[in-house]
């Protein structure tokens, strides 16, 4: 069964967790842009993809808009609250979401939804009980690994046969 929604933590998953500031002031982050495949698969399957972070920066706000994500989540403190919120807005369950996050304030909904994952990288306690084992790290394409293992595990020739939309 492929979940109805994929919610993705941003800051060590999207990113090495690093943060980065200039002299003046300014923050960047490295995005990995081999996770924009990972929503262009979902896309493509009709499964929406969630941002769910405590972060609360434009850096975050333009990469989501920029990849079309329509369900953007910034500065929580409480994720499993928004996921359920947007669980019923969507007309489903928590045993039919998907998250991946990597640290102690994503561990309650990683142990609530049907389908969890984390970098290889992340606290093995935040890890213990996943149900996909990921090999790559934050910020190395750990989203689009974890799409393409919910995929596999469904539609095993889905790459045989997907074309990049047009």
């Amino acid at each position: 069964m492929l979940p109805k929604l994929i919610i993705t933590d941003i800051d060590g998953v999207w990113t090495d967790g690093g943060m980065y500031y200039d002299q003046t002031g300014n923050e960047f982050k490295k995005f990995n842009t081999s996770d924009s495949a990972g929503v262009l698969f979902a896309r493509n399957l009709n499964i929406p993809v969630a941002i769910i972070t405590g972060e609360n920066t434009q850096i975050v706000k333009r990469r989501a808009e920029k990849l079309k994500i329509e369900h953007l989540f910034l500065g929580i403190s409480d994720k499993v609250k928004v996921a359920n919120e947007l669980c019923e807005k969507l007309n489903i369950s928590l045993n039919e979401v998907a998250f991946i996050g990597d640290d102690i304030n994503d561990m309650e909904l990683l142990a609530k939804v049907n389908f969890s994952a984390s970098p290889s990288d992340a606290p093995q306690y935040v890890k213990k009980n996943n149900t996909h084992i990921l090999l790559k790290k934050g910020g190395e394409g750990v989203f689009r690994e974890f799409v393409e293992s919910l995929i596999l595990e469904n539609i095993p020739t889905y790459f045989e046969t997907f074309t990049y939309p047009k």
